[in-house]
């Protein structure tokens, strides 16, 4: 957990303009030798990277399409507050930190670990930090969503490489939009049978002249029995998993 969030803040450096993330634990001790401003920029660029570590944590990672998938399958099962949001958003995050378990070893080794040893620059570090992060969104962005961005950044003269690799302000949007498509493709595939149940029971219900009772309450058990019964949980986990290159 340690390496998650290391590899995090690290992530996290490229959209501020401080540097010297390092975790020191001088680090939010005041100086001695009368540096106060260089102790309050360092001190307020760590605070500003951790307090932006959900929305990276959301824009470069696989989370986006596991709470979309989860969020569906919720709404199509008809329950509203179950599992509660916690569950759903603690899974989604553990299961992220399996998927991208090689993406944050590889940032680890390549260049928070030199970092923290002192054996490369801050300017280095955020480089090799980003690269695996990099690699893993290109691998998951659909070429299209790519194209999209690239074009729109052409149009509007903006650069659209950065050291012969593809820029992070257009890579990031082009795989979050790939990312929250292929999530709601799965959670159609995932909530399909249960709209079967729904209009089997309002037309079983209907043709009895039960027009009083909402045909939703007589399906639920039956799609929560239908979901345990197929081990849905293990299908949808194992399928999202394997989803990710």
């Amino acid at each position: 957990m340690i390496r998650f969030i290391s590899a995090f803040a690290a992530m996290m450096a490229l959209a501020t303009a401080a540097h010297g993330q390092i975790l020191d634990p001088e680090t939010l001790q005041a100086p001695v030798d009368g540096s106060v401003a260089s102790w309050i920029i360092r001190t307020f660029g760590l605070l500003t990277v951790l307090s932006v570590a959900p929305g990276i944590l959301i824009m470069v990672t696989s989370f986006p399409r596991f709470i979309i998938a989860f969020a569906i399958l919720r709404a199509g099962m008809g329950l509203a507050t179950t599992p509660a949001n916690m569950i759903l958003v603690s899974l989604s995050l553990f299961m992220t930190f399996y998927v991208m378990a090689p993406t944050f070893d590889q940032a680890w080794e390549k260049g928070v670990s030199p970092l923290l040893e002192n054996q490369i620059s801050e300017q280095e570090a955020i480089a090799l930090v980003s690269d695996p992060f990099r690699e893993f969104m290109l691998v998951n962005t659909r070429p299209k969503d790519l194209t999209l961005f690239i074009d729109i950044a052409e149009e509007r003269n903006q650069a659209t490489q950065s050291e012969g690799k593809i820029d992070m302000r257009v890579l990031v949007p082009a795989f979050m939009i790939s990312e929250i498509r292929r999530g709601f493709e799965i959670g159609f595939l995932v909530v399909l049978p249960f709209l079967v149940i729904d209009l089997v029971v309002a037309t079983i219900t209907m043709s009895m002249g039960m027009m009083m009772l909402p045909p939703t309450a007589i399906s639920l058990p039956f799609k929560i029995l239908f979901f345990v019964l197929v081990d849905g949980w293990n299908l949808l986990v194992g399928s999202l998993i394997r989803s990710f290159v």
